[in-house]
């Protein structure tokens, strides 16, 4: 955008001004893309040796894939954002065969934000009015359940998991520096529950196993919703920080990477003026940077701040009353990504989001705000791919099949695109050649995969 530019209807100079400083803070170039990717392997490299590093790479105990032929019925308990999700999966007998029964409880905030015994104790209610709803019969052996804790967590074996900190918003005091699957038991002994946890399980590894399961050249699981995670295979005799483990050499154990936090230190990663205050405002300060720039919980949020931020200092809707636009989080990752799909030319879709904030835009407001989401969303794109490309450089992974899981890759084609093709320009593939590494939607991690998982621990037993 330059001042007096006719196709954005004439933009007053102040606000011009201030959106051109804006889209040139979040461009993010080839080069810099390169460097970010080239730091991202090395901490990735780190995470293996140390349990004190930036990004954790956190040892599942998941070993191996599974090969077709698991059976038998299990539950599985999702904990990963907004909602629990609860799940009686049954793994039949033909190879990939499988029947699924499920249920959603909407997390309240105040169980988000409150205390171990809330977090416990609505987890298995939940889980119990599933067990009735879905007349779920209570035999005297119980129902093996994996429960998918989406949550850095250090794990010494595959049913155990200390909770290292809370992401994605969550505040919840008692449970960091604990372990949440003896939590966890004790209210569901308590209320003598039909089910034994034989799995902790993170999304990320649950959406690794699952699309390995249905296509054999998914190499690498990630999400990419709420929060920003991913997950793949490493051999054991590349992980120093486990080398007394007396896992067989040659062992393949899948690694959680919990790479929201790469660059907590601030070397790399282009931060600006909003993303400052996206983490000054967040339940955890100097925490998770990575996925405070790229993940659905915050890039809303900074499309909120930018239009605040024009508001106050270029007076744009200054014919609006922008009460509403002053809530913190008002702004979420599905109406920053509505905006930006936004292809009429005359911006309805954009107009109506407005509206509902008592916003009655002018038409170079609506450009202006189709410019920041198309910046705030192509920066986000380009940072995930360096993440997944790290991974591939770190792995000398040539070609493969990324299966991503959530809401804003599988609903939000322009970013699939963006993401796409930013690893072209990281990864260096010829003009005219195919994708080597492709990003494919990918779903039931948390079902499916945790409950491949659970029969994959009870077969190792």
């Amino acid at each position: 955008m330059t001042v007096g530019d006719e196709s954005y209807g004439n933009v007053p100079p102040a606000v011009a001004v201030e959106v051109e400083m804006i889209k040139n803070s979040f461009s993010v170039d080839k080069d810099t893309l390169r460097k970010i990717t080239g730091h991202f392997a090395s901490q990735l490299e780190k995470g293996l040796a140390s349990y004190d590093s930036e990004i954790p790479m956190n040892v599942t105990w998941v070993t191996g894939y599974p090969n077709g032929k698991e059976s038998g019925s299990y539950i599985t308990v999702d904990m990963g954002g907004t909602n629990l999700r609860v799940c009686q999966v049954v793994l039949t007998e033909e190879p990939g065969g499988h029947n699924v029964a499920q249920e959603k409880f909407k997390l309240p905030d105040n169980v988000r934000g409150g205390s171990a015994d809330e977090l416990w104790g609505f987890i298995a209610d939940s889980l119990d009015a599933f067990l009735r709803k879905y007349t779920v019969k209570r035999q005297s052996e119980k129902l093996p359940m994996a429960f998918t804790f989406s949550y850095p967590v250090t794990q010494n074996n595959i049913r155990h998991g200390i909770l290292q900190r809370w992401t994605k918003g969550f505040d919840v005091s008692g449970v960091e520096g604990y372990d949440v699957i003896e939590q966890l038991e004790q209210v569901l002994q308590r209320k003598n529950l039909p089910v034994t946890i034989v799995a902790l399980v993170n999304d990320t590894t649950g959406t690794l196993i699952a699309g390995a399961y249905k296509d054999p050249e998914i190499k690498i699981g990630c999400i990419f919703s709420t929060g920003c995670n991913a997950a793949y295979m490493e051999d054991v005799d590349s992980i120093p920080k486990i080398s007394k483990s007396g896992l067989r050499p040659g062992t393949e154990i899948a690694i959680n990477t919990e790479y929201g936090a790469f660059d907590n230190s601030h070397h790399v990663l282009p931060r600006t003026q909003f993303d400052h205050t996206v983490d000054k405002e967040s339940t955890r300060p100097g925490q998770q940077t990575y996925e405070k720039m790229v993940a659905g919980h915050y890039v809303g949020e900074l499309m909120r701040l930018m239009l605040v931020h024009l508001h106050k200092r270029a007076g744009m809707f200054s014919q609006s009353d922008c009460s509403k636009l002053n809530c913190n989080n008002a702004f979420d990752s599905k109406i920053l990504a509505a905006i930006d799909e936004d292809n009429t030319e005359s911006h309805t879709g954009i107009r109506d989001i407005l509206k509902r904030f008592n916003i009655d835009p002018t038409p170079y407001e609506l450009e202006v705000c189709a410019i920041l989401a198309e910046t705030i969303c192509t920066r986000a794109a380009r940072l995930y791919a360096c993440g997944i490309a790290a991974i591939c450089q770190k792995k000398r992974i040539q070609r493969c099949h990324v299966g991503v899981d959530g809401s804003m890759f599988s609903n939000y084609s322009k970013f699939r695109k963006r993401a796409a093709a930013t690893l072209r320009e990281i990864l260096n593939w010829p003009d005219g050649s195919e994708d080597q590494i492709l990003l494919c939607p990918a779903e039931d991690g948390s079902s499916i995969g945790a409950a491949l998982i659970a029969a994959l621990s009870l077969r190792s037993d």
